[in-house]
């Protein structure tokens, strides 16, 4: 089963302001396995970004500005994740600005089917608990120490160990492996001679015996099985 766990990151909170992505970064998973196979990208919002994202993510116009904008590196994205489900942490957040930059280009927007929220899952099954994806990494072990900022490629490979270990986490194999060749040795295999049946007949004084116990039994069963 080919996913793609997906991260962004924004100028902002709200596409419906105005706000753009300027990062994506894309892990490919097969069977819950990450193939090494990846997309990454920065993008030019066009537009200022304010000192507290940049605070966030360390992702400055002044290095964003020759980078290319989000509709010149689409067709790379969509053939990238083709139909694969979508692996996301809070997946509102990040769908709301896929959807409103494929909008802008006239593509159709992903269907909240698709998506895969891993913290709808963490809070299943951590009712209660911290689930961001630094809790998670801390709670699973991930090491998080080449995470000083915010980065979309960076933080989907983190959260594909997360949302590994949400399904279960990696599996032991459980599969026998031969360490030596099973050999038939011809000369320790003997033949058994067939013996006769024995007949166990009983002995006169065991027939006198059986027939004073019976005589003690009023209508005993075994007179009516031999016809007696």
């Amino acid at each position: 089963m080919r996913e793609i766990v997906l991260d962004t990151e924004t100028t902002g909170l709200d596409p419906l302001n105005g706000d753009r992505i300027i990062e994506i970064g894309g892990v490919e998973i097969i069977n819950l396995v990450p193939t090494g196979k990846v997309f990454h990208s920065y993008f030019n919002p066009e537009r200022e970004i304010p000192a507290d994202a940049v605070r966030i993510h360390g992702l400055t116009g002044q290095f964003l500005a020759d980078k290319p904008v989000f509709a010149e590196v689409v067709d790379d994205f969509l053939r990238f994740i083709a139909d694969a489900p979508l692996v996301i942490h809070n997946a509102p957040f990040d769908m709301g600005f896929l959807n409103a930059e494929l909008s802008r280009l006239g593509f159709e927007p992903f269907p909240a089917s698709r998506v895969i929220d891993t913290l709808f899952m963490a809070r299943q099954k951590f009712p209660g608990a911290q689930n961001s994806l630094d809790a998670l990494c801390k709670r699973f072990d991930i090491d998080t120490s080449s995470r000083g900022l915010h980065g979309a490629l960076l933080d989907a490979r983190l959260l594909a160990e997360v949302y590994l270990e949400l399904r279960g986490g990696r599996q032991q194999n459980l599969s026998i492996s031969v360490t030596e060749e099973t050999k038939v040795y011809p000369d320790a295999i003997k033949t058994r001679e067939k013996r006769q049946p024995r007949l166990h007949k009983p002995t006169e004084e065991e027939i006198i015996a059986h027939a004073e116990f019976l005589g003690a039994i009023t209508n005993p069963i075994w007179n009516r099985m031999s016809g007696r």
